[in-house]
């Protein structure tokens, strides 16, 4: 329950969205956060509720830009997270428990969800090792992966998603992999087929693409080839991303050997709203044919 003073704080704010002087709104938001109390702009005006016990960020832009820093670890291994606690939790003690001590695991959830406990709760649990990352307004993958990698300071970035579940050490091949002009590797990679309509799965050894299930890129290629900032959902956009990384002139490649992963089920894929789902990855991959269609150069002979 509010107080008085809170009460007088949310009035003001109001006044001020109305006179349209968004200055003393963000203003009298910051002090409402100073005080403990969130507030929300919804179509029925402001909603307030108890800050949450943990830092939360209005959006991805305002997360730290480290992209100048020389890297100051070996690897981090970063997650989105969109919901789904269970999952988040199944991941990331995998990732603890298999991945080499020197890996730190950064966690953003991605928007208010039901996973921001479980999130604050793991980077409790293991100081140190997993970071935690929290944003109120939810961004698109290109935009959040960017983010992510501006903010971090390790010689390899993984992007991962929570279905991909490590049962021994997936991350030392990848890391070893990442040699002469080879910028990424990954679990899982895809060639394009015949005709450009689609892609296939690929074997070991150099891939035309990598899967964002699970993938290591070096962080300076990543900052200078970021993933594509118009993709609103990881489907297509990793492709369209792996052909730009090969553009720039690196290599991509799947280790020749069997990863200890295991995928449990993909939520970004059969439990996100398909339409969604649906007409963006369409955009996403009409935007990959105008760019690369035709480009037999970045193809690859099998």
């Amino acid at each position: 329950m509010t107080s008085p003073e809170v009460d007088a704080l949310l009035d003001r704010r109001a006044a001020a969205r109305a006179a349209k002087d968004f200055a003393t709104s963000d203003r009298l938001r910051d002090e409402l956060a100073a005080a403990g109390w969130l507030v929300r702009d919804t179509a029925d005006g402001q909603q307030v509720e108890p800050a949450p016990p943990y830092p939360l960020l209005r959006s991805v832009r305002d997360l730290p830009d480290r992209s100048a820093e020389p890297p100051v670890r070996r690897c981090t291994a970063a997650l989105l997270v969109d919901g789904w606690p269970d999952d988040v939790r199944t991941c990331v003690e995998a990732l603890v428990r298999h991945a080499p001590d020197d890996v730190v695991v950064v966690l953003l959830e991605n928007g208010r969800t039901d996973a921001g406990d479980v999130v604050h709760a793991l980077a409790q649990e293991h100081p140190g090792r997993v970071e935690e990352l929290h944003v109120e307004q939810p961004a698109g993958w290109g935009e959040a992966r960017a983010a992510l990698l501006r903010a971090d300071v390790a010689e390899v970035h993984v992007v991962l998603d929570a279905s991909s579940v490590l049962e021994g050490d997936a991350l030392t091949p990848l890391l070893e992999a990442l040699t002469g002009d080879v910028v990424g590797a990954g679990w899982r990679g895809a060639d394009v087929e015949d005709g450009w309509t689609s892609f296939a799965d690929a074997g070991p050894g150099e891939v035309e693409a990598l899967l964002s299930y699970l993938m290591a890129v070096r962080r300076e290629a990543a900052l200078a080839t970021p993933p594509p900032a118009k993709a609103r959902t990881y489907r297509n956009a990793d492709l369209e991303w792996s052909y730009l990384l090969r553009e720039a002139g690196g290599r991509l490649v799947v280790p020749d050997r069997d990863l200890p992963v295991r995928q449990d089920r993909h939520r970004g894929y059969h439990d996100s709203d398909p339409d969604v789902r649906d007409r963006e990855s369409r955009r996403t991959y009409d935007r990959f044919l105008q760019r690369f269609r035709g480009r037999e150069d970045l193809r690859l002979t099998r």
